[in-house]
């Protein structure tokens, strides 16, 4: 065992009060398996501009009450270099430890003299954006591990302007986390006694009700048929109560919830791991669907800041995936504009470089533009800010990432799956009036512009020969690129980590050049329609390549993607 490891553990045993941290570390330190406790030894949890992410447990690499007191010992210590009088709003989704970590939160920022308004209840992802923008924050926190495994728990910062905190700020807070002692360097209040103190502050219920009037807002008003159903599912997390108030103010009131995860419920007891991209995670959805057949069934993560899709089809349900909602939102919410009067030539949508491929077809259709932006909806969000700051906020029509997360609406700077859940009733309500099923309008549309399909081969490397393995991974990519991938020539090789440009389809012209922030991505160009994308995932130990093909049929497009995903397998990340 290593004795920087033996040390670290050690001064832990002297200092980690917590009655249940303290039995799991006495059982690290007994087991004959020295890789548990150097699992949780080996490094401290990284703070980047995703925060922290990570197992709960006892060690300098797992969510706890002081790796948690840490970081925002670091982020009260910015926030007071660089703001007056700065404040935080602060919100959690149903994650185990979650309320611990949102009154540690509190406390540390309380005794460093900064106020808090926290969420007197779970709340969406969004609408702790919607709160730091609507208070006139200076920051937010959101208490949160998104849609991993139950296991797992984390820690959002966002900036004043509700998006996700930039890179510079991240790499300014890192830096004072790392100099600061982890059981001697936290201030530290009661939670109890800052509120006495006004020093933390219940979130009013009309910051929630100005969230969902803003949401709202964005209704494209066609009254639903009060015949059209829904079964949703909030995975035991955040998603019921804005849902049914959402779904309430447009209509759309025949709505079964699934009650096994109606609850919240950290644990996930139905759903282990409660992510809406996977069939297995809405298996409790679709059985009830099987009973009440719905026009249309959703489901939300558990901080409600992703959406996915079922739609019953010829006897079956068909999983949308995030891509093709993306492109059948873009779709309808330009026919309905135009409908209405609005220059769609003018709008803008904003994407990423690992999304699908078909908006620039769609660009060229209808005249917008679609700006690609690096992954991470503040990315998405800063080309928001622009448009906003130009006077020409009414430009932006939709932000999307393949990872069934969407914004529509100026509200947030982050997913919103409320009002991507709204916006989809409606979408699917005014096909069912004309006859079809969101999986026959995404068939009529891929019959139109060709077959972009899209698939994602994520291999994972734990622990500490991990990490050493995905940087030798991406190094041999980066210096010794493939002459070819599945017998295609690499017509064209991008490294984000060098001066890129972003990229943008369709508009008149008029967008200015930019560079994108560099980044440790890696892209592989073979054919119109055709690539792969290599990169880290900034919040799991693995290693992700997106998978991008085209073809005039269905199969012909999924043939080429099954041949790029073998041989991102086995050779690209082996």
């Amino acid at each position: 065992m290593d004795d920087k490891i033996l040390a670290a553990a050690q001064l832990w045993k002297d200092n980690v009060t917590e009655a249940d941290l303290a039995s799991e570390l006495d059982e690290l330190m007994a087991d004959p398996d020295p890789e548990k406790l150097s699992d949780a030894f080996y490094r401290s949890l990284s703070f980047g501009t995703a925060g922290l992410r990570g197992t709960l447990g006892v060690g300098t690499n797992r969510m706890n009450v002081y790796t948690v007191s840490q970081a925002t010992q670091g982020l009260a210590t910015y926030l007071n270099a660089h703001y007056e009088n700065p404040t935080v709003a602060i919100a959690r989704d149903s994650r185990n430890k979650g309320e611990d970590f949102v009154k540690a939160a509190a406390g540390v920022l309380a005794a460093n003299g900064i106020k808090s308004y926290v969420y007197p209840r779970i709340e969406p992802v969004p609408t702790l954006s919607f709160a730091t923008r609507d208070l006139h924050c200076s920051a937010g926190i959101a208490v949160t591990a998104s849609h991993n495994p139950a296991p797992y728990n984390g820690y959002k910062v966002y900036g004043d302007d509700g998006c996700q905190i930039a890179n510079e700020a991240a790499d300014e807070i890192q830096s004072t986390i790392y100099e600061t002692d982890i059981f001697t360097g936290v201030k530290h209040m009661d939670f109890d006694e800052a509120l006495e103190a006004g020093l933390v502050v219940w979130t009013p219920d009309e910051v929630l009700d100005r969230f969902i009037d803003a949401v709202a807002s964005q209704s494209i008003g066609a009254k639903p048929n009060p015949d059209f159903s829904v079964v949703y599912t909030p995975l035991n997390g955040t998603g019921i109560e804005c849902m049914n108030k959402i779904l309430a103010r447009v209509g759309i009131t025949n709505v079964t919830v699934v009650p096994e995860q109606a609850e919240p419920d950290g644990n996930f007891p139905t759903c282990p791991y409660p992510n809406p991209e996977f069939r297995e995670a809405l298996e409790k959805g679709l059985e009830l669907c099987d009973k009440v057949h719905p026009d249309l069934m959703l489901a939300t993560d558990p901080d409600a800041d992703r959406m996915g899709v079922a739609v019953p089809h010829d006897g079956d349900y068909k999983l949308m995936t995030g891509n093709e909602m993306g492109i059948l939102l873009i779709d309808w919410l330009a026919r309905m504009k135009a409908e209405a009067g609005e220059d769609v030539s003018r709008k803008v949508v904003v994407t990423t470089i690992v999304s699908s491929a078909m908006p620039d077809a769609l660009s060229r259709h209808y005249g917008f533009e679609t700006r690609r932006v690096l992954t991470g909806f503040k990315n998405i969000g800063g080309q928001m800010d622009q448009l906003v700051e130009a006077g020409e906020a009414d430009r932006f029509l939709l932000g999307f990432e393949e990872s069934y997360g969407y914004l529509v609406g100026l509200h947030a700077r982050d997913k919103d799956a409320i009002v991507a859940s709204m916006l989809t009733c409606e979408m699917a309500a005014w096909y069912a009036e004309r006859g079809m099923d969101l999986y026959e309008a995404m068939e009529a549309l891929y019959k139109e512009y060709g077959y972009y399909l899209n698939g994602v081969v994520n291999v994972s490397f734990p622990g500490a020969a991990g990490a050493d393995k995905m940087s030798a991974i991406m190094s041999g990519l980066r210096e010794n690129p493939p002459a070819e991938i599945a017998g295609m020539p690499v017509k064209g090789f991008v490294d984000y980590k060098t001066d890129v440009q972003m990229t943008v389809a369709g508009g008149d012209g008029s967008c200015p050049a930019q560079l994108l922030p560099k980044s440790n991505v890696l892209e592989f160009q073979l054919d119109e329609g055709v690539k792969v994308i290599v990169r880290p995932s900034g919040t799991e130990p693995k290693i992700k390549a997106y998978l991008f093909s085209r073809g005039e049929t269905r199969e012909e497009s999924q043939a080429l993607n099954d041949k790029l995903a073998e041989v991102a397998k086995t050779q690209l990340l082996a």
